[in-house]
């Protein structure tokens, strides 16, 4: 299955050191190797770059890697194909509009007979039952909050209990790990795997699992700085990442954990064993590649006037 990172903060924060790791599980430390894609959030607007070459091989991902990009809200994806075929559309994150604002959304799972109805405006481009939960999700909230537009929007109290229950809803069908944002609050799903770090002052050096960098913090940020980043697997070895619960979600904002809760679990996931953890932080081999037809780039610009 897929891999999943974001990010939230309280000030604009650059997520070149985490990305650079993640993306080595595109295809050499890890077989995610299925496509890839990253959002930053810029006010109202909102930059989505997707691909379908692997993240350690796309000159895209090297361009993010090489020019920094400030942002308070970030969600990335590096895809191992379920469903669905390795194309363009394929690639998380997705991204709609609703209520004057785009979110944005990325799975890591596998939804089994997941076919919904979908009566609004929201309808999948691609073939992955990541977008049709993600028009769901869409969908479902338009209709809880019928009344609300750009210039009433619902509580985050509220939205997050109808996130909440839209998320139960789906995850019956199986594994659902996911994020979401509407640039000011990110939310995350944990079905099987999902970790985060909160890294505020003192801040500290930190060393990345998946290649030979580290970064000492204390230089990049100041005392008034806060940054949650959220993962599927810790991205680093000397930092401590709190795991979530099966069934959690949680709702970050301002670079820290505003809400949590415990969603039932309805569909039975088989648990990860030691072995497993253990081969995903220590894998540094190449994994050999997969050929593509020809290369492929996309660059989406969208701001919201």
């Amino acid at each position: 299955m897929c891999q999943l990172l974001g990010m939230n903060c309280n000030n604009p924060a650059e997520i070149t050191f985490s990305f650079e790791g993640f993306s080595e599980r595109g295809g050499r430390t890890d077989e995610h190797k299925d496509g890839w894609g990253i959002a930053f959030y810029h006010g109202s607007g909102c930059r989505l770059f997707t691909d379908y070459l692997s993240s350690i091989t796309s000159p895209l991902a090297e361009m993010i890697k090489r020019n920094p990009i400030k942002s308070r809200n970030v969600i990335a994806h590096i895809r191992k194909a379920t469903q669905g075929t390795i194309v363009l559309e394929n690639s998380h994150p997705f991204m709609r509009e609703l209520w004057g604002k785009y979110w944005t959304f990325a799975h890591n799972g596998d939804l089994k007979a997941f076919h919904p109805s979908l009566n609004g405006i929201f309808h999948p481009v691609g073939e992955t039952d990541s977008e049709r939960a993600f028009c769901y999700l869409m969908e479902g909230l338009r209709r809880r909050f019928p009344e609300c537009s750009a210039s009433k929007l619902p509580g985050r109290a509220e939205l997050f209990d109808a996130i909440a229950a839209l998320t139960q809803e789906i995850a019956a069908h199986g594994i659902f790990n996911f994020m979401l944002s509407n640039g000011e609050v990110l939310f995350a799903h944990c079905s099987t795997n999902l970790h985060y770090v909160v890294r505020e002052y003192p801040f500290s050096t930190a060393n990345l699992v998946d290649c030979n960098r580290s970064i000492d913090f204390s230089l990049h940020n100041t005392r008034d700085d806060k940054i949650a980043v959220i993962a599927t697997k810790p991205l680093t070895s000397n930092e401590v990442w709190s795991a979530f619960q099966p069934g959690e979600l949680k709702m970050f904002l301002e670079g820290g954990l505003a809400r949590n809760a415990a969603i039932p679990v309805a569909f039975e996931v088989p648990a990860a064993t030691e072995s497993d953890v253990r081969a995903q932080i220590a894998a540094t081999t190449e994994a050999p590649g997969r050929k593509r037809e020809k290369p492929s780039l996309a660059l989406h610009f969208a701001v919201a006037i």
